[in-house]
């Protein structure tokens, strides 16, 4: 006979705590609902507003898999030789996440959304899925939104679903907010993140020794991160670095110049340093710039938390305020901004193809002259 539990005070009064299921439990600090998984607490499977019942429903999902719900269907769509061979592996971690999302996501009854019977899902429930986290990140909710149609496209053409209810919800509007930082507030990051970047791994105040490097050759060659991290030895030419852009932009080269010719010398440095210690690193054909300590290529969950923790120190050592901070991404544009000439000097160096896409990136204004004839 299992022990009776004691009582809790801080668990809802609408929870009667003698009949609340075996093995559901209680978060005080976050006030939701988890079980055990292999010893380990799980994501939370309700939250504060949850009925007695939901709590049971939860459970048995918990404990099964319950095949009516949408995360049964989304499980079996990520299994599926689709979104294995067909989806491309940032895809495939974007939809990941979303699921992830979705696991989270506290409906009005209490219960996750993914944990919801598909039967009860309907295009205005998904619509106010958007809209409620189109509140804080709009960008994410639109994610989502992307990834619940592509999957019940999948789960109608397999039996899952019998319409695509995500189809023809509106997205969320996007804020075009940039983030770019000031040529100076970019300048002082650099600086002070080569200056924390030395200093030994794991001491307080330190970052990752590689991200000022990293941020230096996204500003002067107008890059992603992505792209920043596919660089390999093969993209040194003596004229400059071969930049090979995604998302259909025109790959360039660009020219060598004092600070291009120290961040990249560093990080072969440093990679050699890295290599020295694993011999067969050192013979393979395709040799990433930027590697982990590992010695394998940079990821991206890597770089992004490295440089989040490198935001965060830079704030807290006052180097720049919580208003001021910026992404990666935000380099781009301040490179494309700071690049000498007209539009079409820009887009050539840029590789946008179009002047509607430079517009999104060039925040600078033309100077020109005032009407009139001139004497």
């Amino acid at each position: 006979m299992p022990r009776q539990r004691k009582h809790d005070p801080s668990i809802p009064d609408h929870i009667d705590q003698r009949k609340l299921p075996v093995g559901c439990y209680w978060n005080r600090r976050d006030r939701n609902w988890y079980t055990l998984r292999g010893g380990k607490r799980s994501k939370p499977i309700a939250d504060d507003k949850a009925l007695l019942s939901d709590l049971h429903k939860a459970m048995e999902l918990a404990q099964g898999a319950d095949s009516s719900t949408l995360d049964y269907m989304l499980g079996k769509f990520e299994e599926s030789g689709q979104f294995k061979t067909e989806i491309a592996a940032a895809t495939q971690t974007d939809y990941r996440y979303c699921r992830d999302a979705l696991q989270r996501h506290a409906t009005k009854i209490g219960v996750m959304f993914a944990y919801l019977r598909r039967a009860a899902i309907t295009p205005p429930l998904i619509q106010r899925l958007v809209n409620d986290i189109a509140v804080a990140t709009p960008s994410k909710a639109n994610h989502i939104k992307r990834y619940l149609s592509v999957a019940y496209q999948w789960g109608v053409l397999n039996g899952y679903a019998d319409t695509n209810v995500a189809q023809g919800v509106r997205q969320a509007k996007e804020r075009k907010a940039h983030r770019m930082p000031e040529a100076d507030t970019a300048q002082a990051v650099v600086a002070f993140l080569r200056v924390r970047g030395a200093l030994p791994s794991r001491r307080k105040g330190s970052v990752a020794p590689y991200v000022w490097a990293v941020a230096e050759i996204a500003y002067r060659c107008r890059m992603r991160s992505v792209e920043v991290r596919n660089l390999t030895d093969a993209d040194k030419t003596d004229a400059g670095i071969i930049v090979d852009r995604v998302k259909g932009s025109d790959g360039n080269v660009t020219r060598w110049c004092p600070e291009l010719v120290e961040a990249w010398g560093w990080l072969v440095a440093r990679r050699a340093r890295i290599w020295l210690k694993k011999p067969s690193f050192r013979a393979q054909a395709s040799r990433p710039l930027v590697v982990s300590e590992d010695g394998c290529a940079l990821s991206k969950s890597a770089l992004n938390s490295a440089w989040r923790r490198a935001m965060a120190t830079a704030i807290k050592a006052k180097v720049i305020g919580k208003d001021s901070r910026f992404g990666l991404h935000g380099l781009k544009h301040r490179g494309i901004t700071d690049t000498p000439g007209r539009k079409a000097d820009k887009k050539a160096a840029s590789g946008h193809k179009t002047d509607a896409m430079l517009g999104l990136y060039d925040h600078a204004l033309q100077v020109v002259d005032a009407a009139g004839k001139r004497d």
